[in-house]
């Protein structure tokens, strides 16, 4: 991890875009910008809160432990999300997910101090930010439920397609931020090898299509009727 402080530029981040400008110098005096390698931990379950993170660039899966052995990937972040507010809480001091960096990524941090006073000063960021915590929540209620009552095909349907929205696709209309395979059976809450056989049957019902690790929806459609299967 690299550290800066005002060099790199910030403005684009859900943070500054949501502060009225005369607010901008304070965040510029206290905000932190941290640069992260690939696979590198940005913070883990049970560290200290220490603050929030605000994406510049990159992409970050956020993810806790599921078995002993095995983690859930609750989501992926890119540029304009926001990456340590499930950390923020009166019942505990401590974060309940892990953060960890699948393509090099710049953040800006501040600190909770700055934290309190940016959401005390700036009507529209605390605004967003409150709508951003309530459609964060209810992703993950419907998650949960997924989880509990959808078949793990339905699943890995309703994960392609939340995954192609995500990230969208590339001029040859593959999703445009590849997924190792296990990455997206942790996102799906299944094993490898399930993962593995799901995607061949997509592909052998031409609904899908592979090169390598990149993946291409041919047929929205029929992955939508599958989650409603």
């Amino acid at each position: 991890m690299k550290k800066g402080k005002g060099s790199y530029d910030a403005s684009h981040t859900f943070l500054y875009e949501r502060c009225i400008k005369d607010w901008w110098p304070a965040l510029d005096a206290g905000r932190q910008v941290f640069h992260y390698k690939k696979g590198e931990i940005i913070f883990k379950e049970d560290d200290p809160v220490a603050g929030v993170y605000f994406m510049i660039d990159g992409v970050v899966k956020v993810h806790k432990h599921w078995t002993e052995d095995k983690e859930l990937i609750v989501r992926f972040a890119r540029q304009q999300d926001i990456i340590g507010h499930r950390g923020l809480s009166t019942n505990s001091n401590v974060y309940p997910i892990s953060a960890t960096v699948l393509a090099d990524c710049t953040v800006c941090f501040i600190d909770m101090a700055l934290f309190r006073s940016t959401f005390a000063v700036n009507d529209r960021f605390a605004y967003d930010f409150m709508m951003f915590m309530a459609d964060e929540l209810m992703l993950s209620e419907q998650r949960m439920r997924d989880l509990a009552h959808m078949q793990v095909k339905a699943r890995a349907a309703k994960a392609l397609l939340a995954v192609e929205k995500k990230f969208g696709v590339t001029d040859r209309g593959y999703i445009a931020f590849t997924l190792s395979r296990q990455d997206l059976a942790s996102y799906i809450g299944t094993a490898y090898e399930t993962l593995y056989k799901l995607l061949a049957e997509f592909s052998e019902a031409g609904i899908i299509q592979t090169d390598g690790k990149d993946i291409a929806i041919i047929h929205s459609e029929k992955l939508e009727a599958v989650v409603g299967e």
